[in-house]
């Protein structure tokens, strides 16, 4: 499991396996609006700027060539070709499992442990986008060693880098909502953090801790800071948070776990509780890869198509809460290799 394909087994997935009705309807449809890119010799994509009018072009073109990599843009454009007259571009969550920032795995790339969090991170963004931001059209991709959610509402699509910037910081609570402990002036703070804030504000807003504010960012931050607290293993790094407080956090977590924040807190120290948060925060931006988030020309592994690396299937998730890629994922190749 988790070994790099061959070649042949490549050709192998492409002519005997891969089936053009598994691709996606939101890629299928307007497929000639997308720039295709290719990976040929393992090393990145050295093929770029492909167009094909149809699905049944790209069929053809994987059966011969039998690529280490494809991708599809998730951008459209009247001009794909050349990455010309952009249209509107997918708002785009990539969760790597060997990236995220709290694992209690010590693997070096990918484990059934790790992938299994990434899963978990990717089921409490989708409640986040759906519940608070109330977005629609949403597609969970497993990438082959992580997730991609792919958001094709049509109040995003056309949103630029900015404020995609600033969603991303909200859903994955990337700042710590103002209180009488935090040091972000409301002028700094995050745009959706704002609004949301601006919405919801009630008597007393500013002298309440987060998880006293059941609604909008701060509950969002709440799920956020409790998820990291309940997961750590002690060895993550953060500003502000030494040993010793480390092994406080792991000591009184279980009333974390039980919502019983006020008692957490007075264990910790109002002072050394805003550093720890602080510190959580600043991790969170690792949850996701906020470089892709941002990108509106961005080409992204291709649902349907092999991650050679790792001899894994990218697919679409019908159901994040049941899906096991260790299952679900491997090609039919893989159980035929010796030994498996």
């Amino acid at each position: 499991m988790f070994e790099p394909a061959t070649k042949a087994e490549r050709k192998q997935y492409y002519t005997e396996e891969w089936d053009i009705k598994k691709l996606p309807e939101f890629i299928n449809e307007n497929i000639h609006n997308r720039e295709f890119g290719f990976d040929h010799l393992g090393r990145g994509p050295n093929d770029r700027h492909r167009v094909f009018k149809n699905s049944n072009e790209l069929k053809k073109f994987l059966r011969i060539r039998f690529p280490f990599a494809a991708y599809c843009s998730v951008a459209f454009y009247n001009k794909p070709r050349r990455r010309g007259d952009w249209l509107k571009s997918e708002l785009i969550f990539d969760v790597d499992a060997k990236d995220i920032p709290i694992r209690s795995c010590d693997c070096d790339g990918v484990c059934e442990i790790c992938l299994d969090e990434a899963r978990q991170i990717v089921s409490n963004i989708l409640d986040t986008l759906k519940d608070d931001l109330g977005l629609t059209d949403i597609h969970v991709i497993y990438s082959g060693r992580g997730y991609h959610i792919r958001i094709l509402d049509k109040n995003v699509m056309k949103l630029n880098s900015e404020v995609r910037s600033q969603i991303l910081k909200y859903v994955v609570g990337a700042e710590v909502p103002k209180s009488k402990y935090s040091s972000i002036e409301s002028k700094e703070r995050n745009y959706y953090a704002q609004e949301v804030y601006k919405k919801d504000r009630a008597p007393g807003y500013d002298k309440m801790d987060h998880y006293l504010i059941p609604f909008g960012y701060p509950a969002v931050f709440t799920k956020r800071v409790k998820y990291a607290i309940t997961n750590m293993n002690g060895t993550e790094k953060m500003e502000e948070v030494n040993p010793k407080l480390m092994k406080d956090v792991l000591k009184y977590r279980e009333m974390v776990q039980k919502d019983e924040w006020g008692l957490f807190k007075n264990k910790i120290g109002p002072i050394r509780y805003r550093n720890l948060v602080e510190g959580i925060s600043k991790l969170n931006m690792g949850l996701v890869d906020a470089k892709v988030s941002i990108d509106l020309k961005r080409i992204l592994r291709m649902p349907t198509s092999l991650h050679s690396k790792v001899s894994m299937r990218c697919m679409e998730v019908k159901n994040i809460e049941t899906f096991d890629p260790l299952k679900e994922a491997v090609p039919k190749f893989v159980s035929e290799r010796k030994g498996y």
